[in-house]
């Protein structure tokens, strides 16, 4: 049996990152993401759910949504099945959270706080064939940046292949724990990382109370499920493929049998021809220069 919770069930995700007896995990987490960009000292968890701008209109729900002490909105989601127009969908997010600092009156100017996604994914884009994918504002000829008020930071986690030893940052230190977790007897790097000392004892199954388990025993049932529904999905997927493959292969090759089939053809007429000019005494050169066929092939008839 697991000793640790899967982080990437919605509860699993929850427990590390969004509440506040644990949010020494999520500041040391994006500082380290962050590295050399920013360092954020502390957190003010935000209501999950932003109301719609009209009564029918439709909330918007985030795993994480906090703003620093710079009041920075930041979200961080965890997607573990694949979702159409999920790039737009998480810009969606942002631009909520860039909107709601509007400020009513004739007198705000536009002064916006930085705005930040951090986007797990279970999943990889087809475009991309890296681990982690930064998007900025940034002008398209020079690649130099526009407006340092929106940033978004995809981790494809099906790319992420490091070994323990290969870890030499903590961000790597960081994601190489969360997509092992289930696997480990102790938590690792905490000569490295004296947070996670907490988050071991915070991510422990044997520390949760009765109401946690069964909670956390529901998420992890959804999560399988839908990991399930994934996997048959892919195999499915491919299966289809090589299906369609073969199809196409058998297709393919009818029609170069066919092309082959004429030039085959083509070659024994000029070679019928060869021969009955060859019976009446023409000349190589003349059979040659009018079939084609080499001084070889015309002497082999």
């Amino acid at each position: 049996m697991e000793r640790f919770i899967n982080p990437f069930s919605d509860f699993g995700f929850k427990k590390i990152f969004g509440q506040e007896v644990s949010k020494r995990l999520l500041i040391s987490f994006l500082n380290s993401l962050l590295e050399g960009e920013k360092e954020i000292t502390d957190v003010t968890y935000m209501n999950p759910e932003l109301l719609p701008e009209v009564a029918e209109g439709r909330g918007t729900i985030y795993d994480v949504y906090c703003t620093t002490t710079d009041d920075e909105p930041i979200i961080v989601e965890m997607q573990y099945k694949e979702q159409e127009n999920f790039k737009e969908r998480s810009l969606y997010y942002l631009s909520r959270a860039i909107a709601g600092q509007g400020e009513k009156g004739s007198n705000w100017r536009f002064k916006l706080h930085a705005v930040y996604g951090v986007f797990f994914m279970n999943f990889c884009f087809n475009e991309t064939s890296k681990f982690r994918t930064d998007v900025i504002l940034a002008d398209r000829d020079t690649g130099g940046l526009f407006c340092d008020k929106l940033r978004q930071v995809f981790l494809e986690l099906p790319r992420f292949n490091k070994s323990e030893a290969e870890c030499n940052t903590n961000f790597d230190r960081w994601i190489y724990t969360l997509k092992n977790m289930e696997t480990f007897k102790n938590i690792p790097f905490q000569p490295y990382m004296a947070v996670f000392k907490e988050l071991e004892q915070i991510t422990d199954i044997a520390s949760m109370t009765k109401e946690e388990r069964l909670r956390y025993d529901e998420s992890i049932k959804i999560y399988r499920d839908n990991m399930a529904v994934m996997e048959f999905a892919v195999k499915n997927a491919k299966k289809e493929g090589i299906e369609e493959g073969m199809e196409k292969g058998i297709e393919v090759g009818m029609e170069k049998g066919i092309e082959v089939g004429k030039e085959e053809g083509k070659k024994e007429g000029k070679e019928e021809v060869a021969r009955s000019m060859k019976s009446r005494g023409i000349s190589v050169a003349d059979i040659a220069d009018i079939t084609g066929l080499t001084p070889e092939e015309i002497a082999a008839l």
